[in-house]
């Protein structure tokens, strides 16, 4: 996902574990027939597996619908959201819209205070899941005309959330504690009571007592193995159970149980020190530096100074349980899956009743995860208490994908290796016995392997990643995944390292480059990955995978060359969002360039597209304003209705069309700050950008996409 002030760019692992890379080198390398498959591009009809998987991917509740069922859309450069003929789009619940009816407006010269914002919509909307009410509209359940649409907040774009100061040459200046409580109301989640009206469009419930914000200073219960380590104890919590706020939150899940999960992501931004200090092993392994991001939290509130407080940023990266529909409740990091930089949380059900949740860890060169339940869902008593324990208690794994050779298209095999204290690692010791993870009793360990998940995950050898974000389910088939890996322009160039004695890495030989034989030197474009659990069992150990699309350009050959099935029409590049819906239709949101010159020439601003599983088709559905994203998306269970967030509409980067000064110099984030609407209006003419959901329908009243 996006990030604020500056691109979360920097690399973190330096383990010296396999890249995926160099795994489809493997796999391809010494097969003439896959080397040239990949030199063609994964063309759809080369692909035996196909067959198997369409037994599972038609149907639907709706005889005559299609699977894609809709014109393609060209790209487009503009600064609003388009769709296709026959489809209707409404911005909805932007960023700073009272929450309830007694809370205060939003001042369109972004002047209300923390106060005021913890009663609003936060910035920066990212994922989102609508929860249908039940019959009598007190509870979970299944209508599509009413529920509860919650959604959470990555992180804050300063030169728009805050009205300049009296610093002529930099509008954040002079910084103060409220201006950070501001920045941290603005993050968290959104939780709002929405109704569909008779004329189709929807309408905020504004005074339901469902209508609730969850910010960076919400009281949180911390859960599971780690709760109560001496590594998550502060003065503020001497107990290490509670811990103030989530923050940075992208993708999300949903229970079926009825419960909200987000995702933190790069919580390292938030933090930094004032003075002198060296980094620990643990603080470089999760990217924790002197300045953050930027956002000077650190230098005015001391929750967020490393030096005052050493144990905080231990008590960031988890993912939060959250039921919507209890007011009172309070929000629970779940220890049991891990610490890392959370992308989203997509949840399965194995045959035999545990629970899967599948998470990548969103950085250059990570991992992508897997926590199994110990106990099983009564699917017969769905809100029960007991289902609404299942993420207490369970086994994290981490993916290594290895070669072929596999029968028929698939590229390779693959493993899920458990991070518990007997795993034995690369190094032929059980995790105990690691520096990292060395304790007196194994309930100790699992702390730290909780903790320290990426320098478990190093340890035990998995297959580095370029940058896993969202996961998914198809719900055809619940042993068939997909990840997008967004891009990777640091393969190549990440050191190998060697373990010291005190758990830190020191750099080793660089990792040479992948030869000619290798789909993508250098990664710009993204790509998808899917697998398949052994059985069809999303519990299972091993499972087999291949490459579902390679991004970029169609016009280019050789190594760089896309997947068949990207042609003019449907440009794209660094995939992102990526939700299955009811139907089976796989749904593919991008956060990449939107230069729309040179590599990315043709793809025009941030979009979603559609695939088809089984012919592998893809075509374009919606296209962003300029400088956005397009994030997260969640339907009404009649899928009439579908919920998409628009985040950082305005976001200039490296846009070419920044703005310019008269001498040829692009525009300052001063001066954007002070100029909100140079580049951007959407969703409100006149007004200075801000993050929103979309709501889109048909204007026959038919399902979405079909």
């Amino acid at each position: 996902m996006a990030q604020s002030i500056r691109d979360d760019d920097g690399v973190s692992n330096v383990s010296g574990n396999r890249h995926l890379q160099e795994v489809v080198e493997q796999a391809i390398g010494h097969d003439p027939t896959r080397r040239r498959l990949m030199k063609a591009g994964l063309g759809a009809a080369s692909l035996p597996f196909l067959g198997m998987l369409s037994g599972c991917l038609g149907g639907g509740d709706d005889p005559v619908e299609q699977m894609l069922g809709f014109q393609g859309i060209p790209a487009a450069t503009g600064d609003s959201v388009l769709v296709p003929a026959g489809y209707v789009a409404t911005a909805f619940l932007p960023w700073g819209e009272p929450i309830n009816a007694s809370a205060p407006a939003w001042k369109p010269d972004a002047s209300n205070t923390a106060a005021e914002q913890e009663l609003q919509v936060g910035d920066n909307h990212d994922g989102i899941e609508f929860f249908g009410f039940n019959a009598a509209g007190n509870g979970f359940g299944n209508r599509s005309d009413e529920g509860l649409l919650v959604f959470n907040h990555e992180y804050i774009n300063p030169e728009y959330f805050y009205a300049p100061g009296s610093d002529s040459e930099n509008w954040l200046l002079p910084f103060t504690l409220e201006k950070a409580r501001k920045g941290q109301a603005g993050h968290g989640v959104t939780i709002a009571h929405i109704r569909r009206r008779a004329d189709g469009m929807w309408e905020h419930v504004k005074t339901s007592p469902y209508n609730r914000r969850i910010h960076g200073n919400t009281p949180v219960s911390i859960q599971g193995p780690a709760a109560g380590h001496p590594l998550m104890r502060t003065a503020a919590d001497p107990a290490g159970t509670m811990v103030l706020g989530t923050l940075n939150n992208c993708g999300s899940g949903r229970t079926p149980w009825g419960t909200y999960l987000t995702c933190e992501e790069n919580f390292n931004g938030y933090f930094g020190w004032n003075g002198d200090r060296t980094p620990t092993a643990l603080e470089r392994r999760y990217g924790i530096t002197k300045d953050g991001f930027g956002y000077l939290w650190h230098t005015v509130d001391p929750r967020f100074d490393v030096n005052a407080n050493p144990n905080e940023p231990n008590r960031f990266g988890w993912v939060v349980e959250i039921d919507p529909f209890d007011p009172n409740a309070r929000p629970v990091k779940r220890t049991a899956l891990g610490r890392f930089k959370h992308e989203n949380a997509a949840v399965s059900i194995g045959p035999d009743g545990r629970v899967v949740v599948y998470m990548g860890c969103d950085e250059r060169n990570e991992y992508i995860y897997k926590f199994v339940s110990s106990g099983k869902f009564d699917a017969a008593n769905p809100t029960s208490a007991a289902n609404r324990r299942l993420l207490e208690q369970g086994t994290l794994y981490v993916a290594r994908f290895d070669a072929g050779p596999v029968a028929g298209d698939r590229m390779g095999t693959g493993v899920w290796i458990p991070l518990l204290p007997s795993t034995v690692g690369v190094d032929g010791k059980p995790l105990r016995e690691n520096p990292n993870f060395a304790a007196p009793t194994d309930a100790e360990v699992l702390a730290l392997i909780m903790i320290k998940t990426r320098q478990a995950a190093d340890a035990v050898g998995a297959t580095m990643m370029d940058r896993p974000e969202w996961i998914t389910v198809n719900p055809k088939n619940p042993g068939n995944v997909y990840v997008t890996l967004t891009n990777n322009n640091r393969r190549g160039t990440t050191p190998a390292s060697s373990n010291n004695p005190d758990g830190s890495s020191s750099a080793g030989s660089a990792r040479p480059p992948v030869d000619e034989a290798n789909p993508r030197t250098n990664n710009l474009w993204g790509h998808i990955v899917r697998w398949t659990e052994a059985g069809n069992d999303p519990a299972a150990t091993t499972f087999t995978w291949d490459i579902f699309v390679l991004a970029g350009q169609p016009s280019i050959t050789g190594e760089r060359a896309p997947s068949s099935n990207i042609n003019a029409n449907n440009l794209f590049n660094s995939p992102d969002g990526l939700m299955f819906d009811g139907f089976g239709r796989l749904w593919i949101q991008t956060d990449g360039s939107f230069s729309n010159t040179g590599d990315y020439a043709g793809m025009g601003n941030n979009q979603m597209l559609a695939a088809d599983p089984v012919t592998k088709e893809i075509r374009r559905f919606l296209v962003g304003p300029s400088g956005c994203e397009v994030t997260g998306v969640t339907w009404t269970p009649d899928r009439k209705t579908m919920f998409v967030n628009i985040q950082h509409p305005g976001e200039l980067g490296s846009h070419p069309n920044r703005p310019k000064n008269p001498d040829g110099s692009t525009w300052s984030d001063n001066q954007i700050a002070r100029d909100p609407t140079r580049f951007s209006q959407w969703p409100t003419q006149g007004v200075r950008p801000r993050s929103a959901t979309v709501v889109i329908r048909r204007v026959d009243g038919g399902v979405i996409g079909g």
